[in-house]
């Protein structure tokens, strides 16, 4: 029988667009799936939409509510509702392929070591502007960004992606949001779930710890859409030092340093380490005599 996979749906105020994210979740050609919405007590009439999706099919579909306290602690709780083998993320504004989930799973079954697998996106938007095409020009084609080696399609080690020195330079997210992933869903008790104090960079970091344990899978199909509104891309493309930078250096520390290439863990030792922290205090107070 084929395994159970929840697809997770974290939701607020997404009336404009969830209707169009939830067909192309009850269209997908792979049966034995979930639903799971875990909503922020929207205000708009994202819930409704969804409840009428429960009367529209079989597949099962679970609704709950949940207090606003961060998007990551929306995603956790959509996990948490979950019964499924494998976690597929869809975004309220995002849209999957039909065939999405049957090909993600075909790798799956294939590789039962593998604990993330990721594919490329397409995109969605309503009007090509200046900062949407410098968003695509740049972050269209993640996976070429490293620079040890050339991600093919194929089973591979997650440890491999670690130890390429382009891990922690931009852009840092080079697997892609969640949507464009397959997690199994045992990575939740043997890793952990998503930082809830990240505001941006929560995916890849989650995805970082994933690579320490598991091995990873890249399909080389766009079996996503990933929508861009004008307002996200501008802001991304202005500033890539974004105000999660601290503290994910900082979880790159604690959490993956010694699976990370020489240099970069020297760049880390030199920010955290205790020694050289209290040596940088050093100078400053002589050089500030």
């Amino acid at each position: 029988m084929n395994k159970l996979v929840s697809i997770c749906i974290p939701t607020f105020n997404g009336e404009q667009f969830i209707a169009t994210a939830m067909e192309s979740a009850i269209s997908q050609t792979y049966s034995n799936i979930e639903i799971v919405v875990s909503d922020d007590y929207s205000t708009d009439t994202t819930v409704n939409i969804i409840e009428k999706y429960q009367k529209k099919t079989t597949i099962p579909i679970k609704i709950v509510k949940h207090s606003p306290t961060g998007i990551g602690a929306n995603w956790n709780n959509c996990v948490k509702h979950t019964t499924g083998d494998y976690i597929k993320f869809l975004f309220q504004d995002d849209v999957l392929e039909s065939n999405c989930i049957a090909e993600m799973m075909a790798v799956a079954n294939a590789n039962p070591k593998v604990g993330l697998i990721y594919c490329k996106r397409n995109f969605l938007y309503e009007k090509l502007t200046i900062e949407i095409e410098n968003f695509i020009n740049y972050y269209g084609s993640l996976h070429t960004h490293w620079t040890s080696f050339t991600v093919k399609e194929g089973l591979e080690s997650g440890k491999k992606y670690l130890k390429d020195i382009a891990l922690i330079h931009s852009p840092k997210n080079k697997i892609g949001e969640p949507t464009a992933v397959l997690l199994k869903k045992e990575c939740f008790t043997t890793i952990g779930w998503f930082h809830e104090q990240l505001e941006q960079t929560l995916d890849h970091e989650y995805w970082y710890r994933v690579l320490k344990k598991y091995d990873v899978c890249f399909i080389d199909k766009a079996l996503i859409y990933f929508r861009l509104h004008n307002n996200q891309a501008s802001n991304i493309n202005k500033s890539r030092n974004i105000p999660d930078n601290e503290l994910l250096y900082k979880l790159y520390y604690k959490n993956i340093f010694w699976q990370l290439h020489l240099k970069n863990q020297i760049k880390l030792v030199k920010r955290y380490h205790i020694l050289f922290k209290l040596l940088a205090d050093f100078k400053h107070f002589f050089n500030a005599k």
